[in-house]
């Protein structure tokens, strides 16, 4: 059971080591975690039981699996709308860069007890919240720097383990591997150091990727941290230690966004029954003040469509739309992942999704120091699965910067759902180009609405933990 953390790969130190120990209790997740009280000098006893902590958070939170994931060198690689293909060194070190630049939001530790509660962790329940925070980051860094911001550190930190390409007798010579070890970091040292660094370290990008990160910490000041996201949700008949799902995180992020000064030009529309109306989102992109006559720079969107992509496990008819989202350089990912264990799909190569994983829990990091350290909240270990594993019940994520981006997505997504090569008889969801009915909203929300389409196929029979997603 042992298991290595991505930050502990990245940062061998036995400081850094200790700093990133799990602590935890073998108590329920609603109890909270319970600080051991450790002194300055640690003695062989701590030490064991710090490591039989790490041993069972991990066993119990999803990181028990094995670190290294292996990259085909044969087939390219898709993340946000990026194309990679291993076959080109060039191209490992800009998937390095660019994944590690990803936003990292896990599980955590010793953070100030949620409002209401005692609870200092949230191990067990919120992996639904970390994903669509780790969404919301993405939204935030295309929205206030580009989708060709990286994190200048980004290339220290990682290794990716290619297969063998078959069709050259050198390709096993030319394998990375992410478990860490002196002769790895020295490698990686010294490729580093090689190779041009594509990006120089930006003072003013650095105070935003900081503010962004200080936006979502797990603090009651924190706009889009997880003390106000399950304040939020008390509002849609949720609280602390309950699970949420896919279609519920959507609201809450709308909610968050709405309510937030820290970016009054970013709006976030979530789609209803499926559909997208155009009129709707075209509004939340008004550039002009219809009264006054004055026109604005406007508002982007972040446009939210909770589906559902087939019954009691995922349709394989819906891969083709999977992968073609994934292509789009608009796209924010998806916040999905298996049965009762969310993920945020953030690329796939072949029939695999990437993902970043929030099932890790890590020490509480106070943000408010103008220095704090950035390693816990950028994974060094990405990983795949297959999309057949992947829960029918997700939310897909686009970006839009003005209504002249969202004209030329609502093409690109119309010929995606309208492609020929699809297979699905119905779409993933469907562009409409009015306005969506006057609606009350109720506090909670409403069982799961079905189609016109679905509703002429007859009632699914549904999970019981699908009473909050959108049906197909």
């Amino acid at each position: 059971m042992n298991s290595v953390s991505p930050a502990a790969a990245q940062y061998g130190s036995p400081e850094g080591r200790r700093r990133r120990n799990l602590g935890g209790s073998h108590d329920p997740p609603q109890m909270g975690y319970q600080d051991t009280g450790r002194d300055g000098a640690t003695d062989e006893v701590d030490k064991i039981k710090s490591k039989l902590l790490t041993a069972w958070n991990s066993f119990k939170y999803g990181w028990t699996v094995k670190m290294k994931t292996h990259f085909s060198r044969s087939s390219p690689l898709y993340l946000l709308g990026r194309h990679y293909h291993f076959r080109y060194e060039d191209d490992i070190e800009r998937f390095q860069q660019d994944f590690v630049s990803r936003v990292w939001i896990t599980y955590r530790r010793d953070f100030p007890a949620l409002e209401g509660t005692q609870l200092t962790t949230d191990c067990g329940w919120s992996c639904m919240i970390r994903s669509a925070q780790m969404l919301l980051a993405q939204a935030l860094l295309m929205h206030l720097l580009c989708r060709d911001w990286s994190w200048p550190e980004a290339l220290n930190t990682l290794f990716v383990e290619m297969e063998p390409d078959q069709s050259s007798s050198s390709a096993p010579h030319n394998s990375f591997s992410s478990v860490s070890s002196a002769h790895h970091s020295g490698y990686l040292h010294s490729h580093a150091a090689s190779c041009p660094r594509p990006h120089i370290q930006n003072p003013h990008q650095e105070h935003i990727h900081r503010d962004i990160l200080r936006w979502l910490s797990d603090h009651p000041d924190a706009p889009f941290g997880l003390h106000h996201m399950v304040k939020l949700g008390g509002s849609l008949g949720k609280k602390a230690g309950d699970w949420y799902g896919p279609s519920i995180v959507a609201h809450i992020l709308r909610k968050a966004l709405e309510r937030s000064p820290q970016v009054p030009e970013l709006s976030v529309y979530v789609s209803q029954d499926c559909t997208v109306y155009r009129a709707d989102v075209e509004q939340l992109l008004h550039t002009g003040d219809p009264v006054t006559g004055t026109r604005s720079t406007g508002r982007a969107v972040i446009i939210l469509i909770p589906v559902r992509l087939g019954g009691e496990n995922f349709n394989p008819v819906y891969k083709h739309c999977i992968k073609e989202f994934l292509q789009m350089p608009s796209c924010l990912g998806i916040i999905g992942g298996k049965p009762k264990h969310s993920l945020y799909f953030i690329g796939y190569q072949d029939n695999h999704l990437l993902y970043l994983d929030p099932h890790y829990c890590q020490a509480y990091v106070d943000t408010s120091a103008e220095d704090f350290p950035l390693d816990t909240f950028h994974c060094n270990s990405p990983r795949k699965m297959s999309i057949m594993k992947m829960d029918p019940s997700c939310t897909m994520a686009f970006y839009a910067r003005n209504r002249a981006d969202f004209g030329a997505l609502c093409d690109h997504l119309t010929k995606v759902l309208s492609s020929p090569s699809a297979e699905e008889k119905y779409p993933v969801f469907s562009i409409s180009e009015g306005q969506a009915q006057e609606l009350h909203v109720p506090e909670v929300l409403p069982l799961a609405s079905y189609t016109l389409a679905h509703r002429k196929r007859g009632t699914m029979a549904k999970r019981p933990s699908s009473d909050e997603f959108e049906f197909l």
